[in-house]
């Protein structure tokens, strides 16, 4: 829309044309009382934008200041591009985790390509050099042509992106139900590191400083895409949909250096990408957060179109754009550094005293608003929260297992569920190996990055059971950080901090809402007790199909430092002979594990329960045992339970197989998804000492020779025994064998 024909300020509010942007008549009320006036076209658009879900956090707030943000390696905590936290050295892990998730429903490729790049932006402008990248997705059960696409094209957007970049993908986790049908989820976190003195933050300070643009030019591409994440995707209706800003990752990686270099001058003032909101976001943030104002002439702003408006060019998400602020007089300098890279440092404003945002647009002002009134004043809504009727339907239910008949046959099928089958086929698109820092690729519990110049590690992962998070969001949430500590504790790493996607259905549902906050409940206390703050994460709200939420998925992930790399431990089995520990006993929990949702085609009952002190001690003895170097092996038995588990130590290794003996009730003994238990291997000589450590570890069995994987149970009976090669081959040929099928 040209700014000739752009609607006048009263013709917004008596055709409530703000709607259309995504406000509703409360909040342009709110907006209009605040700055005493009409707001024109654009500066409803600004409103639109920064009071959107996405950028404003409006309905999530009070839920987001339950979580525990501080602790003793905390040096930057949520409100920056990312967060920091402490690793020793004199040196700083920074990581953040995002969603992607409209824009991946809409052209997966392109979303999820451009999710991953916001992201490394988001840990660069911080200072840091990414070094790894790990990804959590949720699609439908494959059986649907336009779910596999999706799938496909999802996995080669993340792949296209990181790997032209040269930034390893180290980790990560994808699951597979219908509630995700046409509605992915595409969660992608970024991991970087820097010295202390090289943070930055995104200020605009210093009256007279320079504003400057760097990186791509601003089309058309992405406006309103804050506005488009806070609202839900139509996907089967003939819908307009908004113009998808494509990512560059030769830009990006350009960008990167340059960045990498300028927070090294002392000219810098602040830096923040344009991510969410574009300029109107990196420009009213910077100013508010520093207490002072920004003026932007919009006829400097780089433009890859003809005849662009001010409104078109503030909310723009173009993709590879940082806005930057440098000591006046310096500017030359930071040209010629951007120079190098091929890149265009731009002058298009200054900062100012006087707390506004002021744009300029051919010699006139077309928009002025407090800086504070868009980025901090925000309504903050206390929405009506409601326990769902099945919720409490399902705490009556009592615990019971499901029937099943061949339980050879029933490990054979679990194995070829895509959420439990190998991912292979995802991870092996991605360079695992970029940069040569690859300590621990994907298929173990966490990947593992090497701390350059040291002999540290980084270990990290992303975790959520979405069907416990449904029947039971406070359990659940408790579950989510328990089982991403597990596989740091299983790296041999100690869980130092966490970041956060919370994947809901819409907030305005009370029976959503109430899962929104229970399921922060049960994360804050898992957080407090097993020691990982919430350093930064994201919100995605309204993820629905038609009116039906996705299942409730806040995504957690944990990083963790490995004190020296040769405590690296894997999931696989070393050598035979080991013996073979189980720690934690089997109780017969079934609600909500892939075993219930394959027989019954259903998920209900009760979750596995969860005991955070249980879960604490267990991790801190088998970190202790770890780092004294007892364990040759080590996993967390999650989906599936014990014998996906040890199935799994089989097929990653060479030539070994496993020979067990378990007791109680074969169906709950193999397959109950109970919670705080691990599975690990010992050499013989060394089993004293181990026992020792981890009182409640439990002797089952032997690594052995050669293809068989035998399990016993009560009274020597032989309840599973069969060839690795064989369930391997079933496990790792389950995603292609469903790619590949018509339907």
């Amino acid at each position: 829309m040209s700014a000739m024909h752009e609607p006048t300020a009263q013709q917004i509010k008596d055709e409530k044309l703000y709607r259309q942007m995504g406000m509703t008549d409360e909040e342009f009320d709110r907006a209009v009382d605040m700055i005493g006036r009409l707001p024109n076209y654009t500066e409803t658009g600004l409103f639109s934008a920064m009071w959107s879900e996405h950028c404003s956090y409006k309905s999530s707030k009070p839920v987001l200041r339950k979580f525990p943000t501080e602790g003793a390696r905390v040096l930057q905590g949520p409100g920056e591009g990312a967060g920091i936290v402490d690793i020793g050295d004199n040196q700083a892990a920074v990581f953040k985790m995002e969603s992607h998730n409209s824009p991946s429903a809409i052209e997966p490729f392109i979303g999820a390509a451009t999710g991953a790049g916001g992201i490394i932006r988001d840990v660069f402008s911080m200072g840091a050099r990414p070094v790894a990248l790990v990804n959590s997705m949720r699609f439908g059960d494959l059986s649907e042509a336009r779910d596999r696409y999706l799938f496909e094209e999802a996995v080669a957007g993340i792949a296209s992106y990181g790997n032209t970049i040269g930034i390893p993908t180290v980790a990560g986790e994808v699951q597979f139900d219908n509630c995700y049908s046409k509605r992915p989820l595409v969660n992608a976190m970024a991991v970087g590191l820097l010295n202390h003195e090289d943070i930055q933050k995104g200020l605009a300070s210093g009256v007279g400083n320079t504003v400057l643009y760097v990186g791509a030019k601003t089309g058309r591409d992405g406006i309103h895409g804050a506005t488009m994440s806070s609202s839900e995707v139509a996907v089967d209706k003939e819908a307009e949909l908004p113009v998808m800003q494509a990512g560059d990752p030769y830009l990006e990686k350009l960008l990167m250096e340059a960045c990498l270099e300028l927070v090294k001058s002392d000219a810098l003032i602040g830096i923040q990408d344009m991510g969410a909101a574009g300029l109107t976001s990196s420009s009213a943030e910077m100013a508010s957060k520093a207490g002072y104002g920004v003026e932007l002439n919009l006829d400097l702003v780089p433009q890859r179109e003809e005849g662009m408006t001010a409104y078109e060019m503030m909310l723009s998400e173009s993709q590879e754009r940082m806005l930057v602020v440098v000591k006046q007089g310096r500017e030359e300098e930071i040209g010629e550094l951007c120079k190098k890279y091929g890149l265009e440092a731009v002058a298009i404003g200054k900062v100012t005293d006087d707390k506004m945002l002021r744009l300029i647009h051919k010699g006139e002002v077309v928009a002025e608003i407090s800086a504070d009134i868009l980025a901090e004043d925000a309504p903050v809504y206390y929405k009506k929260s409601e326990e769902p009727a099945y919720f409490q339907e399902y705490q009556r239910m009592e615990n019971a297992e499901p029937a099943v008949d061949d339980l050879k046959d029933t490990l054979t099928a679990l194995l070829q569920r895509p959420t439990i089958a190998s991912k292979e086929w995802v991870y092996n698109q991605f360079d695992t190996q970029a940069r040569s820092n690859t300590v621990v690729a994907p298929g173990s519990s966490a990947g593992v990055i090497r701390v350059q110049g040291t002999n540290k590690g980084l270990a990290m992962t992303a975790d959520c059971n979405s069907r416990y998070i449904y029947l039971d969001p406070e359990t659940g949430g408790k579950i989510a950080v328990a089982e991403a500590a597990r596989n740091l504790i299983c790296s041999g790493a100690e869980p130092i901090a966490a970041t956060d996607c919370l994947n809901f259905g819409s907030p305005d549902k009370p029976e959503v809402f109430w899962q929104i906050e229970k399921s922060a409940d049960g994360i804050s206390d898992a957080c407090r007790t097993l020691n990982a703050p919430i350093i930064g994460g994201n919100v995605s709200m309204s993820n629905e199909v038609n009116g039906v939420p996705v299942y409730p998925t806040p995504t957690m992930g944990l990083v963790g430092i490995i004190h020296d790399l040769s405590q690296v431990t894997t999931t696989a089995f070393k050598q035979a002979g080991d013996v073979i520990y189980l720690i934690g006993e089997a109780a017969t929990e079934f609600g909500g594990s892939e075993l219930q949702q394959m027989i019954e085609g259903k998920i209900f009952g009760k979750v596995p329960a969860i005991d955070l002190e249980v879960e604490a001690s267990r991790q801190k003895s088998l970190l202790q045992a770890i780092q004294s170097k007892l364990v040759q092996s080590a996993t967390d038995l999650s989906e599936g339970g014990f014998a996906v588990a040890l199935c799994e130590k089989a097929f990653d290794a060479e030539e070994l197989g496993a020979e067990v003996t378990i007791s109680g009730s074969a169906v709950t003994a193999l397959f109950s998804e109970t919670q705080s238990r691990f599975l690990v291997t010992v050499k013989e000589e060394l089993t004293t000492a181990f026992e020792a450590l981890v009182g409640d570890a439990v002797r089952i069995g032997k690594v052995t020779a050669g293809d068989r994987l035998v399990i016993k149970g009560d009274e020597d009976e032989v309840l599973i025994d069969g060839s690795v090669d064989e369930l391997r081959t079933a496990w790792k040929g389950a995603i292609p064998c469903l790619l590949n099928s018509e339907a």
